[in-house]
């Protein structure tokens, strides 16, 4: 498969994958780090809205349970202790690459409740809020990614989300950088699939490191 194939069918095999499961680097430094504390102060006053914030927070409103592709090339740890883009802990998430399940590409969604590919009731009216914001960085730079994205699981039994967002193809850097979401002019009415990335094995045929921190609608 080329490398333009696998990423045009990326967008096609994440809605195919959905109904599938459902049938069957530095630290930041200066002005761009983040305060102490803001997160948990900002959510508690309704501010932002997490996806994810520390390991264990109440304030996470999304678990990353929606595999898809090759899934068993998937490694996740929510509580990633090393160099942290806010607070103690990040998401790191391993790609190996190696095709375990022949799909050429892999990619995961944070849902609500875990597991809702649309086939349950679910999900969180999201229209107060502007855009998504998260921290990435790779573990040594240059990891290229599909997209990350909110929204866009199709509906099963019950319905899914009401609209869909994306960053389009991203290449990582190896230190912490910020990336919005522009959200203006969605549907935000119902959103199961607050966050995903999807990533393909021809752009990263020796796998990758990935880290994720303060995923948060604002």
């Amino acid at each position: 498969m080329s490398s333009a194939t696998s990423k045009s069918g990326i967008a096609v095999a994440l809605a195919v994958s959905a109904l599938a499961v459902c049938l069957a680097a530095p630290k930041k430094s200066g002005s761009s780090k983040l305060a102490p504390g803001s997160a948990a102060k900002a959510s508690s006053e309704g501010q932002y809205f997490y996806v994810y914030t520390e390991q264990g927070s109440k304030f996470n409103h999304y678990a990353p349970s929606g595999w898809m592709g090759d899934y068993g090339d998937l490694k996740v740890d929510q509580g990633w202790k090393d160099n942290p883009a806010e607070g103690k802990t990040c998401i790191r998430i391993t790609y190996s690459a190696k095709r375990s399940q022949g799909a050429g590409w892999a990619g995961i969604y944070w849902q609500q409740p875990a597991n809702n590919w649309g086939n349950k009731a679910g999900g969180y009216d999201l229209s107060k809020y502007k855009s998504v914001t998260f921290w990435v960085r790779g573990g040594a730079g240059g990891e290229k990614m599909g997209e990350f994205k909110a929204g866009g699981i199709s509906g099963q039994m019950e319905k899914g989300d009401s609209d869909t967002a994306t960053t389009g193809p991203v290449t990582l850097t190896a230190d912490w950088k910020k990336y919005t979401i522009d959200l203006a002019g969605k549907d935000l009415s119902y959103i199961i699939g607050g966050f995903c990335f999807a990533a393909n094995a021809d752009d990263n045929p020796n796998g990758f490191d990935l880290y994720l921190d303060e995923i948060r609608y604002e």
